[in-house]
């Protein structure tokens, strides 16, 4: 473990943190949807350069919405690799509201929470997404529903789907995965899952050296007369043979 590197990696993130709360509280009123994501896309990128992590992406980021993202979900770095890719207004867990520091940015950049474990809630987020998706906006969900270790898929659940489908919006697949550099095996350093805790996943990623973050983009696809279970199980396919292809293959 690098304890200087780490250290100066963190005092870094948290200047840029702050800087980017910042910007939401002076700049993002005044800003187009446009301007918004552009800046987002950059704070990112600058981000993911001094926690050390490469990007690249494989395939065509939506170029605009109506379109949900479906991922599968690996580290709290993933909001942060998709943002870097291609901003978009993410459906997350209200945990993360109260992450330190981190939770109040991903809250000003507009991200939709939802209640964990409640129906009533899920309900009422289907509704919002719909709405959101009729105006045209990129959403982003983790269909999981929590973090795995990014070698095996989690069953996808199938509730939010159905605001896709009530607004006729196609969905996105997308493969995410932490790489090493040279060897492109699998990076443990950002995965965030288990009894790891947030902290000791920030400074384990912060420690790491040689960290990549593989953005693979699927087709976009509709609904085609399947229900939300049919069709969650059908992107569980894609997102699997995404992750399948490889960190240095092109789907």
């Amino acid at each position: 473990m690098n304890w200087p590197r780490a250290l100066w990696r963190a005092l870094r993130a948290i200047a840029h943190v702050l800087r980017g709360l910042w910007i939401i509280r002076t700049e993002f009123g005044r800003l187009t949807p446009a301007q918004t994501q552009l800046l987002v896309r950059a704070w990112t990128r600058r981000m993911l350069l001094i926690l050390g992590v490469d990007l690249v992406v494989h395939g065509t980021p939506p170029e605009h919405g109506p379109v949900l993202q479906v991922a599968n979900h690996i580290s709290w770095l993933d909001i942060l690799v998709m943002n870097a890719a291609r901003p978009s207004r993410f459906v997350s867990k209200s945990d993360a509201k109260h992450w330190p520091l981190l939770g109040a940015l991903i809250t000003g950049a507009g991200t939709l929470y939802i209640e964990r474990g409640s129906r009533r809630d899920a309900m009422r987020m289907v509704h919002h997404m719909a709405e959101r998706l009729e105006l045209g906006d990129v959403l982003s969900v983790f269909p999981e529903g929590t973090t795995s270790d990014g070698r095996a898929l989690l069953p996808f659940h199938a509730n939010l789907l159905q605001a896709a489908i009530a607004a006729r919006a196609p969905v996105l697949p997308v493969a995410l995965r932490f790489v090493h550099e040279r060897s492109g095996e699998p990076h443990e350093a950002p995965v965030f899952v288990g009894d790891t805790t947030l902290v000791g996943s920030i400074w384990a990623t912060l420690s790491a050296s040689g960290v990549r973050a593989v953005v693979t983009y699927g087709q976009p696809q509709l609904a085609q007369g399947r229900d939300r279970r049919a069709w969650a199980h059908d992107l569980r396919a894609e997102v699997e043979r995404l992750l399948a292809q490889g960190p240095n293959n092109r789907p």
